[in-house]
Formats: C-alpha cells, structure tokens, sequence
C-alpha cells in the first residue's frame, strides 16, 4: 500500500516550501552566487537561484519558486533538438511538394527554410539561455513585443500543436494500412491503442516525454543514415534485380522544375510543416537542469540535421523518384503511406523488407511528434494560465511536476481523431492540417523580433555580449535575416492562396475557398492579436519597460563566464569540431 499510497499522493499539488521568498533583498551580484545554493528540492533544483527585477529597475536574488521539476539532461535536450522535424511531414508530406514543385525547388526551398532555421534556433539559445522560463514563446513576446502579442502567440502555439496530436493519431492508423490494405483492424482500433500509450507516457512527467523522445530519435536517426545508404546504392545501380545505373535522370526527364513560380511559393508551407518541432527545445528550457551550457549545444546541432537527414536525404530521393510518379498523389489521406517518396524510391528499387522497415520508422515519428504535441500544448497552456491568458485551472501543478488539466486537455483533443470515421473527414482535416501549417512561422518570426529586441533593450541597459550565458554566432543581423525570411514564407503563403495552380479552371467561389484555406492560421492569429488588443488597450512595450531579468536562472559572474569560454577555446581542434557538431 506505500508505493501506492506514494504515487496517489504524487498527483496532490506541488508543494513548494523553501521556495518564493518576497524579494525584498537585492544588492550587487555575489562571488557567492557562482556556488551551487543548498538542494532545496529532490535534485531537481539543484540551481535554485533565480532573480526579479524589482519595481526600481534593480535586481533581486531569490529562491526559485517553480512547479515543473528540472529533470530534462543534456542528452535529453540534444535527441529533441536532433529528432524535432523528423517525422511525418519529411516522410509523407514530402511527397506533395515533390510532386508540385519538382525536385530541384523542393531541394532549394528546404533550404531555404533550413538557413531560416539555423536564424531562429540561434536566437532561441540566447533567450532560453538567459530566461529559461515557462511557456518560452509566449512569454517573449509578451516582455519584449506587447501583451497583446504574447497572448496571440501563445494561443497560436497551444493551437498548432493541439490539432497536430490527433492529426499525428490517424497518420499512425493510417500507416498501418500500408500491411492492412482492407483495414480488417479498423482504425478507430489502433488510435485508441496509440491514445493509451501516450497517455501512459505522459503519467511520467516531463523524463517520460523526453525519455520516449530519446529512444524515437535514436530510431529515427539510425533509420535515416541507413536509408541514405540505401537510396545511394539504389541511384548507383548497386541492387541485384533493381534498376541499372540512375544517376540524375529524373532531373532531365521529366525535369527538375514543375508548375514554375506558383510552384515554388506552394512548397513553402510544406517544408514548415517538416521542420516543425525544432524549436522545442526552447519551451523545454523551463525545465532543464542546466540550461546556459546544455541549449548552446543543441542550438548547434540543429545545422548538422538540417544537412544531413533533410537535404541529403530529400536530393536522393529525388535523383531515383520523378515528380509525375502518379502514386505521389495517390492518396485517400494527407497522410496516406504510400504517397512517402522515402517508401516509392524503396519499391522502385527493389528492396521492399525495407519499404517495411521504414513504414514502421514512420509509425514511431508519427507517435514521437504526437506526444511532443502533448507535451508542447500542456506547456504551453500552463504558461498562458500563468499569465492570465487562459483560466486559472490549468495552473494547477502535481508534486511531480505535470500540469494535469493543461495535460489532459491535449490528450483530448486528440479524441479528434476519431473524425475518421466522417463522411467528410478530408475537408475536415484539410481544415485543421492548414490551422497549424503556417502557425510554426509566425512562431518562429516571433521569436526572431523578440530576439532583436532583447539585444536592444540589453545594450541600452549597459549590458555586454560578454555577460551573456551564450550569444549567437550570427548575433541581431542573424535575427533580422530570419525575420525578413519569415515574412517572406507568409508572403509567398498568401500569394498562391490567391492564385492558386490551376486558378483560371476553378470558379470564383472554389478560389474564394482555396484562399482562406490556405491562409485560415493567418486569419485566427489576428483574430487573436486584434481581439486581445481592442479588449484590453494594452500597448507596444517600450525598451525601457522591458524586464530582462525574472526567470533569470543559475546566474554566473562575468569572471566564470570567460573561464569556461578560455577551456573551450584551449581544446584541441578535433574536439571543437566535434563540439561543434555533436
């Protein structure tokens, strides 16, 4: 009866005694402060310091006052970083971007989006570095743009990520089919199956999130560099009974462009879609043990993936399946398996055991990126009820650290999947796969703008780049860069949802419909942002308004700063490659 009684009790609210003293103490920063305070927690606060900003403009130093537990490690954070975009949307959504566009502007845009990436991971690692607070995103912007955009973001965000998990549900079911074709186990089955699963996991917390993570990622990962092996053999004519010599032929018959300029402004959307979930391991910051040493280097790793399992990746697939393959669009879903590029080029070359492999690969990235839609959305939902964005419920926070309403909310909604069995259930996921398609972009140009501003308001402050736990490489100009890509993608959005491919075929009432298809996550974010604003008068926050300091953790003294920065440059060549890398 202990244990028992022992994890009935775990879902009592937290308790945090030693914690939230009245910040009526400041002063100058401490030698003292660069030691570890005593434990005041089970481990998980083993950096219990953090400070606020006082209503003078000073700093205090308090005890940390914080529900979520600090249990997320450094490999944690890394395997987030290396396996976020890796699953359905490089996988199966791939292949309609192929098909419209044709390969060399798939290549291209990917691209693109992945140097717009490298932008925004950056400037996430500073911020999440200095302020590894809840709800990152909305929390930004909330200091540093105007509440009113804070509360749009957040809400934008939550929204994404909730109508990914049922999405990513169906997908599961849907793959299955791939050895079921007559759907003798229906659908509804396996999603039920996939929903106990993931509720099972998230009864762990936060390390059941990350260690589930940890093992798809590896799978993922492994998956993808043999799948770069075999797409390479296959090109080169390297298979008993496949197909001779390939070389770059799909690229001159039938060619590497399709649909000209339309073309390439339709991709866009489809690569966002792909890359989403790389900014995760800013909203996982919050709950990290040690994040000034541990973000920087998944901040990194994020060019390393974007080459090597997107692009690499993507340009073999293209070199062995054309973009006028009709089973490209040969799908009853969206998510339909045998649309996957990855699983065409397989059969073409004759290797079906592992066409098998990689459906199954593709379950487990479907499942992956459904259970970061759960942990994504009840973090965020905590953090918009913790600033007085969605009601006081879903503050609530067990002794392990979950935030069960904001928890069990996203597991809900993913009842949604069960639209399967509509009549109508493409329009319907039609609908909610284009809420959350361009959701990641606002997100990320969001937190490019928060970035600039950030830096502004800390040089008007007197800070140096110096006193920072880690600045990016690419500094404000890289923000800017990311920012003017952002809304370059928005702007391409817009326009071929204007004029479509194929718009002088469609009738008036059909382009109407194809337009607010495609832009709907543009009309709900302002909505948001215009609503909140007109309600609550709030106003753009001036620089020297802004509070740059609570939520500050594990701050450090300029001095250790540059001792850790003299180790690292101290290392031999081989390890700050390496470093760099990994």
């Amino acid at each position: 009866m202990g244990v028992f009684q022992e994890w009935v009790d775990s879902f009592k609210p937290a308790e945090t005694a030693g914690f939230g003293k009245d910040p009526s103490y400041g002063g100058e920063f401490d030698e003292e402060m660069d030691k570890k305070p005593e434990v005041l927690g089970d481990g998980e606060f083993a950096n219990a310091i953090t400070t606020v900003q006082t209503e003078d403009g000073g700093i205090a130093y308090v005890p940390e006052k914080t529900h979520l537990k600090r249990r997320l490690e450094g490999r944690h954070i890394q395997f987030i970083a290396l396996g976020g975009g890796i699953g359905t949307g490089l996988f199966i959504g791939s292949a309609s971007s192929l098909n419209t566009a044709g390969p060399a502007f798939l290549i291209v845009e990917f691209l693109i989006m992945g140097i717009m990436l490298v932008f925004v991971i950056f400037a996430l690692g500073e911020l999440a570095c200095v302020l590894p607070v809840s709800g990152a995103f909305a929390t930004y912007a909330s200091r540093f743009v105007d509440p009113a955009w804070g509360f749009a973001m957040g809400w934008n965000y939550y929204l994404q990520w909730l109508i990914v998990t049922p999405l990513e549900f169906v997908a599961a079911a849907l793959v299955i089919t791939f050895w079921d074709p007559d759907q003798k186990v229906s659908p509804g089955i396996w999603i039920m199956i996939f929903f106990l699963v993931l509720t099972a996991v998230n009864l762990f917390g936060v390390r059941g999130y990350a260690e589930f993570e940890f093992v798809a990622t590896f799978v993922k990962v492994i998956t993808v560099i043999g799948l770069i092996f075999a797409l390479i053999v296959i090109d080169c004519g390297g298979v008993v009974g496949g197909p001779s010599y390939m070389g770059t032929h799909t690229w001159w018959d039938p060619g590497a462009i399709n649909n000209g300029f339309k073309g390439f402004c339709t991709v866009f959307t489809g690569a966002a879609f792909a890359f989403n979930g790389s900014e995760l391991v800013g909203l996982a910051a919050a709950e990290t043990k040690e994040p000034r040493k541990v973000l920087p280097k998944a901040a990194k790793q994020i060019v390393f993936r974007i080459v090597v399992f997107n692009l690499l990746s993507l340009f073999l697939v293209s070199l062995i399946v054309p973009y006028d393959d009709d089973r490209l669009t040969d799908a009853r879903h969206p998510y339909d398996p045998r649309t996957s590029p990855f699983v065409i080029a397989l059969e073409i070359g004759k290797v079906k055991a592992l066409a098998h492999i990689v459906n199954a690969v593709i379950i487990i990235s479907t499942l992956s990126v459904a259970n970061s839609g759960i942990y994504a959305g009840s973090r965020t939902m905590l953090s918009l009820a913790e600033q007085g964005f969605a009601p006081k419920f879903f503050k609530y926070v067990d002794r392990e650290g979950r935030p069960l309403p904001a928890t069990a909310l996203s597991l809900a909604f993913g009842a949604l999947a069960f639209l399967v069995y509509s009549s109508d259930e493409g329009t319907v996921f039609s609908w909610l796969l284009q809420i959350s398609g361009l959701s990641g972009i606002f997100t990320w140009g969001s937190v490019c703008l928060c970035h600039i501003r950030f830096r502004q308001v800390w040089a008007m402050q007197g800070h140096s780049l110096r006193e920072l736990p880690w600045a990016s490489p690419l500094g404000v100009y890289g923000s800017w860069a990311g920012l003017a890509l952002n809304i370059m993608v928005i702007a391409a959005n817009v326009y071929i949802g204007a004029f479509p491919i194929g718009e002088g075929d469609e009738s008036p009432n059909d382009r109407a419909y194809d337009f607010f298809n495609a832009n709907i996550s543009l009309v709900v974010l302002l909505a948001f942002f215009l609503g909140y604003k007109l309600i609550f008068r709030t106003r753009y926050v001036r620089l020297e308004e802004m509070d740059i300091h609570t939520g500050r953790r594990d701050p450090v003294s300029e001095e250790v700063l540059e001792q850790e920065r003299a180790e690292a440059r101290a290392r031999p060549l081989w390890k700050k490659i390496l470093r760099a890398i990994f």
